[in-house]
């Protein structure tokens, strides 16, 4: 059953896995103010919630997010737009340092801040009728969430150069193709793969989870042997937990492990 964080976010709970719903067909799921805003709340309170381990984004109807809602650009003054760029990025970064595995079930338009959201998860699946880039250059602008940054990190500087300074639009399988999307599904079988793949990542140990995202990520913003360095730093203190002793000793009985997060 779903439940309304905000008019145009809906939350739906399945265990340990939360499915949000970015809800505004009408306007391809563009983001405003309001709807950033709520996204980062929800996700700052996520944050803490250790009954949670799969965060699981999507859209509704042709668009996941095709973009920022431009209307309420028009007449808008520099200390506004300076606001709204702001918030966004605070809720981009939250979302991208979740202790949770982060999905994004790109099922139709992901530009401009819609494709930064989807940039800021840890694994992106994608419709084949979804069309993913950063079209800011036709409107004179550039991205403001992070898709100068995170799509350099994903697919390589010259790959989002030719991404940002044309704003040309990718399929779903060049988006796999680059990097920028581990898949590229039928739209009927995007949300059953997103929600299988959720609930697998949920049944594993949730301090082996949530480390094994933090080390990636830490590691990729450190030099090679302070990555090492934090791996085995992050191993030692794992095996010291009862989730390893518990998860050793389902291994020697072979039987399924019940891990506690502890």
């Amino acid at each position: 059953m779903e439940e309304r964080l905000h008019p145009n976010l809906a939350l739906k709970r399945a265990g340990a896995v939360d499915i949000v719903r970015i809800d505004r067909e009408d306007a391809l799921g563009a983001l405003n103010f309001e709807i950033m805003e709520c996204l980062g709340d929800y996700a700052a309170r996520l944050q803490s919630d250790a009954s949670r381990r799969v965060l699981v984004l999507t859209g509704t109807g042709r668009a996941f997010v095709a973009g920022a809602d431009i209307n309420g650009y028009d007449g808008v003054g520099q200390a506004e737009f300076d606001l709204f760029q702001r918030r966004s990025r605070r809720t981009f970064d939250i979302i991208a340092g979740l202790p949770q595995i982060t999905i994004c079930a790109v099922n139709g338009y992901a530009l401009g801040g819609g494709f930064e959201l989807a940039l800021c998860c840890d694994i992106v699946l994608a419709s084949r009728k979804a069309k993913l880039g950063l079209p800011e250059i036709k409107l004179g602008l550039l991205p403001g969430g992070g898709g100068t940054q995170r799509l350099a990190r994903l697919v390589g500087a010259m790959r989002a150069k030719e991404l940002l300074l044309t704003g040309r639009m990718m399929t779903a399988d060049e988006a796999v193709g680059y990097g920028a999307a581990l898949e590229a599904l039928d739209p009927d079988e995007l949300m059953p793969r997103a929600v299988a793949l959720a609930n697998e990542l949920a049944s594993k140990a949730p301090l082996a989870l949530a480390e094994g995202k933090r080390v990636v990520d830490d590691g990729l913003d450190s030099s090679l042997s302070s990555g090492l360095t934090l791996e085995q730093r992050v191993l030692g203190a794992l095996f010291a937990s009862d989730d390893a002793k518990e998860g050793i000793a389902a291994f020697i009985e072979k039987r399924e492990p019940d891990f506690k997060g502890r």
